[in-house]
């Protein structure tokens, strides 16, 4: 009994600790601030496959990018219609927008035959190629941010935008752009919620050269509020998802190397 008690007392100890840093981020950052450093404002491009990914999974990347004033732009590639919603779902991805401070204007969702939500059907990388360099072209885009090649919870439409990326990388003549994208983790990493900064921390900290980097989430309420705006998805095992995702409180971040696609 006394062995269970000790475990549970260390448990809550670390969670707390881990919550105390992530929500203190804002003033230990020096060495996460050497994302992007503190030269020129970027123009961010952050392609995902449904809304509510921006605020499930890219949140903590999406507060920092903000609060450091880069301009965040969001290409959608689909209204996430499985069921029947995705007028519905398009709204509510504009509202979520607002909350995480992205203009609407610069939020854009896509309703294409060749990029529709659910299983069973690749989409079409080549036709994904040529309209997001339709889309930094237009936006003067100089870094991209997406799935890497598992898609987080290994969901065919995330990998599919990950491959489009890389498919778009060996075609573009635009060879100044930085692509990154998120780390997927275990699923054991993946449900420890706030504990997961600490793995996230020692892996970016020991990754060679400034090819990885771990951002913590300055504002997880934000990111419950971005995804309570998602109604026709909150429902209680994503309430769960949120408060116990790892992806709610951290992010890792990985640099696409063109030369390898």
């Amino acid at each position: 009994m006394s062995s269970w008690l000790l475990i549970i007392v260390s448990t809550v100890v670390v969670w707390v600790a881990s919550l105390y840093k992530i929500f203190h981020a804002s003033r230990s950052q020096s060495k996460a601030d050497a994302f992007l450093g503190t030269g020129e404002k970027r123009n961010v491009l952050l392609v995902i496959a449904h809304p509510d990914d921006e605020s499930m999974f890219f949140s903590p990347t999406i507060n920092y990018l903000i609060s450091r004033g880069h301009n965040v732009h969001i290409l959608c590639m689909s209204t996430g219609n499985a069921d029947g919603i995705g007028n519905i779902r398009k709204d509510e991805l504009y509202q979520a927008c607002a909350v995480l401070k992205i203009s609407l204007k610069q939020v854009k969702v896509l309703d294409h035959v060749d990029f529709q939500d659910g299983f069973g059907k690749s989409w079409n990388r080549n036709l994904m190629a040529k309209i997001v360099e339709e889309e930094v072209i237009a936006h003067a885009i100089n870094l991209i941010l997406t799935f890497d090649n598992y898609g987080v919870s290994g969901h065919c439409n995330h990998c599919d935008v990950h491959h489009g990326i890389c498919d778009f990388l060996s075609k573009t003549s635009q060879r100044d752009i930085e692509t990154w994208e998120l780390i997927s983790t275990n699923i054991l990493r993946k449900y420890i919620g706030p504990l997961d900064l600490w793995l996230s921390i020692f892996s970016a900290t020991h990754h060679p050269g400034s090819q990885m980097h771990c951002l913590l989430n300055e504002h997880p309420r934000k990111s419950f509020q971005a995804m309570s705006q998602h109604l026709s998805q909150w429902v209680w095992f994503r309430k769960l998802f949120v408060s116990f995702s790892s992806y709610t409180y951290v992010n890792t971040i990985r640099r696409i190397n063109s030369n390898n696609n």
